[in-house]
């Protein structure tokens, strides 16, 4: 019957423990017993192993994380982008509907040479609610950025009925006024009647803008 054939490693075992790093001989590494060539030679590819990947692949690496992010930020600007311009017509027919209202707006602003018109539609709310106007005085312009306000200082009297219809009267006016500064207080022994001191403040657009 034939015997097994088997590889022995103790052989070599026993030659790489009897290895001493104080006997080797660095100018004649011919002479090196196979066990220390063997050692010798794992310890270089494993450094070269190490060496590489710390020098070459992680950089690598680090570059293809970056570049990764950089496609995942890309997708999202292509995304946004795909979105405008597939809803550009719903785009431009808000910008024309936007425009429009400004339009709109701008026709309630009084121009200069309408602002007599407007406090006469003003003193005329007074008369046709029922009150004694007292002051009517339009104010020093102030300038901001894209529009001036025309403040005018208004005083009223009048029972209070007639007050809060005259104040509904003046915000209900075609031009755009705001009303600021409400002073209510009675005059004289007559509780009935009540005196309004009132801010309204209209708007002209600055076309120097």
């Amino acid at each position: 019957m034939a015997k097994d054939n088997k590889f022995d490693l103790q052989p070599y075992l026993d030659k790489i423990n009897e290895f001493d790093p104080n006997d080797i001989d660095w100018e004649n590494m011919g002479s090196w017993p196979v066990a220390g060539k063997a050692v010798f030679c794992t310890i270089i590819g494993l450094s070269l192993l190490i060496g590489g990947y710390f020098m070459m692949l992680e950089p690598m690496q680090q570059k293809l994380n970056r570049e990764i992010k950089q496609e995942s930020k890309l997708k999202k600007d292509f995304e946004n982008k795909a979105f405008q311009v597939a809803n550009l017509e719903d785009y431009k027919a808000q910008m024309i509907e936007m425009e429009q209202s400004f339009e709109s707006i701008l026709k309630q602003l009084p121009r200069d040479t309408e602002v007599p018109g407007l406090i006469d539609d003003i003193s005329l709310a007074a008369r046709n609610n029922g009150l004694d106007l007292k002051v009517i005085s339009p104010q020093k312009q102030v300038a901001t950025e894209f529009y001036n306000e025309l403040p005018i200082e208004i005083e009223v009297e009048g029972d209070y009925h007639e007050l809060g219809a005259y104040v509904s009267s003046v915000a209900s006016l075609p031009r755009i006024v705001t009303l600021h500064d409400f002073s209510i207080s009675t005059k004289g022994k007559d509780r009935d009647t009540l005196s309004l001191k009132i801010l309204a403040k209209t708007y002209r657009y600055n076309e120097g803008n």
